[in-house]
């Protein structure tokens, strides 16, 4: 390269520099009017960003040059509290959402009936108020609970009847008796024990010995532990996770745990008679860290060989990488029976992380998005230590 060349790098680095830098200050200081010196107008993300940004801090708030504000439109609201969680870390978040509820009185809207009304309630916006209930006065946050058993209740009369039906009868037919009635016949293992009984000329097997699905005792049979990453992405996941929790834990043939994770781990079994309380002794937001998680679970289990593990997350591991991949081993090793749902929500696959999605895999560990209407189905195969074949599951 000679000189001419590389002082034509030179002067295109630093314009790439000098571009970048009028960028940034154009999204700290919002346009001037005709955008003329600030690096001109915003496109793409960086224009949706703008806007998030302008909806708080624009005359909406205390003053200024930028944007519209929020309005008094409930919907808006809500989408917009969805976009700063996507185009932001946890912490800043959080102080965009403070700074929202003083500047545009945010928690006023959110405890007015009129705006409740407005939005049709659903898993997302109980992950919205959950996100934002720390920072709500105490009557918003009476509002929001409000919201909150709204919804649970109406996922509760979606699901639990199939949840309950379809896991007992997982639980019976993993039972087995010599004395079957005719409809609890398993004949596919009933015509393996009998094969020396096979008759060449009728080309039959003699069924001297039935061998039959029982019925499940009234005594606790398995274990289920729900480990639930609550960071922000998986907001709707952990509010599936609580009300299936909930759901299993009335269960009297199954002891289920529940426990809750980011950087630290909280245990909220005791709260599982009531999800909506579940749901409020969750933290959505910050890092993850699985492998603290895991180890917390791993110390609870007393009967490996009857226990299902199943591991909500989307596998952005925060914490040690090789030793959260050994201990999933070390479970697997010891009978326990291991699941990953990286997405336990009707949104389709998430974004995850790949790497430990595959080092999982060969471990024999599966790991694929979810829909709510499914997942009784994934817990009837684990708990019968069935191979996991769910329509409409997205594996890795």
């Amino acid at each position: 390269m000679n000189a001419a060349q590389a002082g034509d790098r030179g002067r295109e680095r630093q314009g790439a520099t000098g571009e970048e830098r009028l960028r940034r200050w154009r999204l700290v200081l919002g346009p001037s009017g005709d955008d003329d010196g600030a690096g001109g107008p915003l496109t793409g993300q960086d224009a949706a960003v703008d806007e998030a940004l302008a909806a708080v801090y624009g005359p909406g708030g205390e003053g200024g040059g930028r944007g519209a504000g929020l309005g008094g439109s409930a919907p808006r609201v809500a989408r917009w509290l969805g976009d700063i969680r996507g185009y932001f870390p946890g912490p800043v978040v959080q102080v965009v959402q403070r700074d929202a509820i003083e500047r545009l009185g945010l928690a006023t809207m959110l405890a007015e009936p009129e705006m409740l009304a407005a939005v049709e309630p659903d898993v997302h916006l109980v992950g919205t108020l959950l996100s934002l209930r720390h920072a709500l006065p105490e009557t918003s946050r009476e509002s929001a609970r409000v919201v909150v058993r709204k919804v649970v209740a109406e996922l509760e009369r979606r699901l639990a009847t199939r949840t309950r039906a379809t896991v007992t009868g997982a639980l019976d037919r993993s039972a087995r008796t010599a004395r079957p009635r005719h409809r609890d016949i398993d004949w596919d293992r009933t015509v393996r024990a009998n094969l020396g009984t096979y008759l060449p000329e009728h080309r039959t097997v003699v069924p001297e010995r039935l061998v039959g699905y029982g019925r499940a005792a009234r005594a606790v049979r398995k274990e289920v532990v729900l480990a639930v990453d609550q960071s922000g992405s998986m907001a709707s996941s952990v509010v599936y996770a609580s009300v299936f929790g909930a759901v299993l834990a009335s269960m009297r043939a199954l002891h289920t745990r529940l426990v809750v994770f980011d950087t630290s781990v909280v245990d909220l079994t005791d709260r599982l008679d009531d999800p909506v309380d579940v749901l409020f002794g969750t933290q959505l937001g910050g890092g993850t860290d699985i492998n603290r998680a895991l180890a917390y679970c791993q110390t609870r289990i007393t009967r490996p060989a009857e226990t299902v593990l199943v591991l909500v997350s989307d596998l952005f591991e925060g914490g040690i990488r090789r030793e959260m991949i050994r201990r999933v081993a070390a479970m697997r090793a010891a009978g326990v029976q291991c699941v990953v749902l990286l997405a336990l929500s009707d949104d389709g696959a998430p974004a995850y992380d790949r790497e430990h999605a595959a080092a999982l895999a060969e471990l024999g560990v599966p790991a694929f998005a979810c829909t709510p209407d499914h997942f009784p189905e994934v817990m009837a195969a684990a708990l019968r230590k069935a191979p996991l074949t769910v329509p409409g599951a997205k594996e890795s």
